[in-house]
């Protein structure tokens, strides 16, 4: 990989670190959710999918674990406990020598400016595995090559590597102007941000495909959105003009530039099921085991409320925001953003009951027969 590319995946936005009242990991309960609401299908895609004698694991005896895109936790621990109890599960089934046990190396990925210290400062003490930290791009190689057998990445691949160059450009048709998102609703934009997730992608799966042991599987969990829904429909896409109306308030206040608004955009696109699926068809190098669209259920305790929304959207953005603004109006941002959603009743919308954006689990496998691909 040239320098040049590089540096354009090398783009980071990390959730807020620490553990405290606005971080990511007292705010990322809804990510939980989506989490817990997998865990069957991990367990059922280990099941009847991970092959012991395929992965030739009886020499080393060590089980190899990726999360990538890990954040801060709590959630990654729960992801990564998941896991290891079904592969634990499997191999007392497959193994040959009813003495052997497996031991468990997992590797925590995420961006260079990920906080890592609360990460590891909060592993569970009592942990069946060794744990090491893996700063960078999964867009691009993150290990040696054929070192992995499981791979888990969970709320990430949402995330583009960058914001499309013509989404900030004023000449261009796909100049982005008026809205912070990929609504969906202008054509342009729209395929200016699938083209980036297209790219993206197969960057992603090629690299993993390198990463992966012959046989090794990897889980995807990625929010989407169905054929004819634009993201400007649902309550997520919604919320996200708020918060970007709340940024064109503060330019009419002249607190902030407006150039500084209209070239902000986030670097978030949610794809279909038929999209992500011939993007995979089209790479070759996984075998589509499991794929399924479904809808987490919310615990009783997440009640929505204005300042709970705004917490939560705060943890994730705050960063990216404070990157392209500053810091000095941050707090008055999301203080008039909580004030818009009671002003709007917001809340208390059909949107909420009928959100339209849903999530869709991805189990893949390696496949073995492309190895001279890597070669050429």
């Amino acid at each position: 990989m040239g320098d040049e590319e590089t540096k354009i995946l090398a783009k980071s936005h990390p959730m807020v670190g620490g553990d405290g009242a606005r971080s990511y990991a007292k705010n990322s309960s809804y990510q939980r959710a989506v989490m817990n609401a997998t865990k069957e299908m991990v367990e059922d895609a280990i099941a009847d999918k991970l092959d012991f004698k395929t992965l030739e694991i009886e020499a080393s005896k060590t089980f190899q674990i990726a999360d990538l895109g890990c954040s801060t936790g709590p959630n990654t621990f729960i992801a990564v406990q998941n896991i290891i109890e079904a592969v634990e599960q499997k191999y007392l089934i497959q193994r040959q020598n009813p003495n052997s046990a497996l031991e468990f190396q997992v590797f925590f990925n995420d961006h260079n400016d990920n906080d890592f210290n609360t990460l590891f400062k909060t592993l569970p003490p009592e942990r069946k595995y060794f744990a090491t930290g893996v700063p960078g791009s999964f867009y691009s190689r993150l290990f040696p090559e054929k070192t992995l057998h499981f791979i888990h990445s969970s709320y990430s691949l949402h995330w583009l590597s960058r914001v499309p160059e013509e989404i900030v450009d004023s000449k261009s048709p796909a100049w982005n102007k008026s809205s912070i998102q990929c609504t969906g609703l202008v054509k342009e934009v729209t395929e200016a941000y699938a083209a980036q997730f297209n790219n993206d992608m197969e960057s992603f799966l090629n690299a993993r495909a390198q990463e992966l042991v012959g046989g090794g599987l990897m889980v995807i969990v990625i929010s989407i959105l169905p054929n004819g829904i634009p993201m400007a429909k649902t309550a997520e896409g919604k919320i996200y003009d708020l918060l970007g109306s709340c940024l064109i308030d503060l330019a009419k206040m002249g607190l902030i530039d407006e150039e500084k608004v209209d070239s902000f955009n986030f670097p978030l696109y949610y794809p279909t099921c038929e999209e992500i699926e011939a993007i995979i068809r089209r790479n070759g190098l996984f075998s589509i085991e499991r794929m399924k669209i479904f809808a987490p259920v919310v615990p009783g305790e997440m009640t929505f409320s204005a300042e709970r929304s705004t917490a939560q959207i705060r943890a994730v953005f705050e960063g990216l925001i404070e990157e392209h603004f500053g810091h000095e109006f941050i707090d008055q941002l999301f203080i008039n953003f909580t004030r818009k959603q009671l002003a709007e009743n917001f809340l208390k919308s059909d949107d909420l009951k009928n959100h339209n954006k849903i999530d869709l689990f991805i189990a893949l496998k390696r496949i073995n027969t492309i190895d001279s691909y890597w070669s050429m």
